[in-house]
C-alpha cells in the first residue's frame, strides 16, 4: 500500500535561511512554495510551507510561521535527525565544506553498515548525509532479528523502570 516517502515537514525559523542552507549548502533544488492563508478547516493562519526536492522524487519540506510560537532547539541526534544518502565520495569534501561555511560540523562516523557526517541546519535540526558501505545496500543494521531485538529491549528496559 505505502510506496515510499512523499515528503515530511518540519516548523523553520525563516524560510530563506532555510532555503540557503538547503538549496545553496546542501544542493537540493527549491522545488516548490506554497502560501497558505486558510487551513482545510476553515482557520485563517499565514504560513508558507517549502519543498526540498531529492533525486527519489521526493521532498524535504518547511513551514514557516512566524505567529504560532515553537520550541526551535538544538536537537540531539538520537531525539531527531534527518539522514540523507550520498555516495561516499561526497562525504569528506562536504565536511570540509561545512567547516569552511562555519556550519556545526561533525563526522566522519564509522557505524559499521554506513558512513556518516553531521550538520546543524539553521532551525537547530541535525541534519545526516550517510553512504552505504559496499555489500550494505539493504542493510540498516543487521544485529539480528529485529523482532527479537525489540522484544528484548522492551521487557529490559520494563525491568529497569
Amino acid at each position: 500500500m505505502i510506496k515510499g516517502l512523499h515528503h515530511n515537514a518540519y516548523r523553520c525559523r525563516d524560510s530563506e535561511e532555510t532555503r540557503a542552507f538547503y538549496e545553496d549548502f546542501l544542493g537540493l533544488p527549491f522545488a516548490g512554495a506554497l502560501e497558505i492563508s486558510t487551513t482545510q478547516t476553515g482557520r485563517e493562519t499565514h504560513v508558507l510551507h517549502t519543498f526540498f526536492q531529492m533525486d527519489d522524487g521526493s521532498f524535504l519540506a518547511f513551514f514557516d510561521d512566524p505567529d504560532t510560537p515553537f520550541d526551535f532547539k538544538a536537537q540531539r541526534d538520537f531525539d531527531l535527525h534527518i539522514a540523507l544518502e550520498v555516495d561516499h565520495q561526497h562525504l569528506q569534501p562536504m565536511l570540509e565544506r561545512g567547516r569552511e561555511a562555519g556550519i556545526e560540523s561533525r563526522g566522519i562516523s564509522d557505524h559499521g553498515f554506513i558512513d556518516s557526517i553531521y550538520f546543524r541546519d539553521p532551525n537547530g535540526y541535525v541534519i545526516e548525509l550517510t553512504a552505504r558501505r559496499p555489500g550494505e545496500e539493504d542493510n540498516v543494521g543487521d544485529d539480528g532479528d529485529p523482532r527479537d531485538i525489540l522484544t528484548k529491549w522492551t521487557r529490559d528496559k520494563t525491568a529497569r523502570q
